[in-house]
């Protein structure tokens, strides 16, 4: 396996929740899948979904209902017999008491309650996957985010290389001034290129410390916790753009869109069962207890168990049923095309990511050289300026070109990292490293 490796040494200064220990890439992928909101979100949601996947919510269970009702009424009774006697009061009372409790169960309803039931697995299944997907996701912006961190410390560590050369060649200047070589236009001239690199250094270190807290929120760690962090950048030179198109299969996002499709397939099917006639089987007790204080009647108490099975059959509800059929199957037909136009988008980022994997590394070994050509002639430019074989103007063109020469590079390398990260949260294989 052929391996690109930068060495970068970060310190940023200070105190983090491990007690001065290093943060490592690992350690922050830890922290992140443990506070991550979006993965808390999507976790809570597996659990929704787990929760629904019951018999009892698909409707496979029996229900139980317990009633009861207590009426109290002041009428006035006006009663005539078929005997000739008449009755009436006026102001009479009189109490109704009902109680049941009612069983009830679905025996037949064209196979709904399974199907529903396939449904709600089918939903927690679709949760785990989106889960997954977060997962990945979050993985990659940690990774991102901290390799940035990584990145602009190396632009730091490059300026203070120019600083120190510019501070040479100021105390070359002051020497010769002092032996009568130099003036002060010289002195002047190299204490702006100085101050000039300081500034560059603020501003450097202000990027750092947006990148760092771009860190900290990704780990939903407080924006001014410090951190301590000693890492390289190193790109894996050995993916293969057909391994990442092979696992595009398997990636949750496609899976999702599959256990989409196989979700309306079943709301179809529920659709259709409205068609079919439903029977259920309902038993339970009743107890009726009549009793007035007037009237011929003055007590009438029943009390008893039933049972009794009920046929519903849909003869016509103005064709709603029909609609709700061809909007799921529509449903149906759109899921499928979003499954393909999803996986045809992944190719395509897979393609453009697996380009500019391979341009970066291409670019990588050329710039490594003329990198490390750069060094050398800041180095040589600086002894032959000492030696005055070299001119003012020579040492801040090598100075420019090693600057130059050192940014383009840790950027190289920082693009071919993300393009690896991407090809990586596409084929589904970060994980905690």
């Amino acid at each position: 396996m052929i391996k690109f490796k930068i060495v970068v040494v970060i310190f940023l200064c200070g105190k983090f929740s491990l007690a001065q220990q290093t943060l490592s890439l690992k350690d922050a992928i830890n922290i992140a899948l443990q506070k991550s909101f979006d993965i808390q979100l999507a976790t809570n949601n597996v659990a929704i979904a787990t929760i629904n996947n019951d018999k009892g919510v698909a409707g496979a269970l029996p229900t139980i209902t317990a009633n009861i009702t207590d009426q109290e009424s002041i009428v006035n009774i006006n009663q005539e017999l078929n005997t000739g006697l008449k009755l009436g009061r006026k102001g009479a009372t009189s109490n109704n008491l009902n109680a049941n409790v009612v069983g009830t169960m679905v025996l037949f309803n064209g196979y709904r309650i399974k199907t529903a039931k396939n449904r709600l697995n089918e939903i927690e299944q679709l949760n785990k996957q989106q889960l997954l997907a977060q997962i990945q996701n979050t993985i990659a912006a940690v990774q991102i985010n901290y390799f940035d961190v990584v990145r602009q410390q190396y632009f730091i560590k490059t300026i203070e290389k120019n600083i120190e050369v510019a501070q040479q060649r100021l105390n070359i200047i002051k020497t010769r001034k002092e032996v009568g070589y130099a003036n002060n236009a010289d002195i002047y001239q190299a204490e702006i290129d100085v101050n000039a690199r300081l500034q560059d250094l603020k501003a450097q270190q202000l990027q750092l410390s947006q990148s760092k807290t771009n860190l900290l929120n990704i780990l939903v760690l407080r924006a001014d916790t410090s951190i301590f962090i000693k890492d390289t950048i190193t790109v894996n030179a050995s993916i293969t753009l057909q391994t990442v198109l092979d696992a595009l299969q398997q990636n949750p996002d496609i899976l999702t869109a599959k256990q989409q499709i196989t979700i309306n397939e079943l709301l179809e099917k529920e659709t259709h069962a409205l068609r079919m006639p439903t029977i259920r089987a309902n038993g339970g007790v009743n107890f009726n207890r009549n009793q007035a204080n007037g009237g011929q009647l003055l007590l009438n108490q029943s009390f008893g168990p039933f049972i009794s099975v009920g046929l519903a059959l849909p003869l016509y509800n103005g064709g709603t049923i029909k609609k709700q059929e061809q909007v799921a199957k529509l449903n149906t037909q759109n899921s499928k095309i979003q499954q393909s136009q999803l996986l045809n988008n992944l190719q395509t980022t897979a393609v453009r990511a697996f380009n500019n994997y391979k341009a970066n590394l291409d670019q990588l070994m050329l710039q490594q050289q003329t990198m490390q050509l750069s060094n050398s002639l800041v180095q040589l430019t600086v002894q032959r300026y000492e030696l005055q074989q070299a001119t003012i103007i020579e040492l801040r063109e090598a100075q420019r070109s090693f600057e130059e020469a050192a940014f383009r590079l840790i950027n190289l390398n920082f693009a071919a990292k993300i393009s690896e990260i991407e090809l990586n949260r596409l084929a589904s294989k970060l994980g905690i490293e």
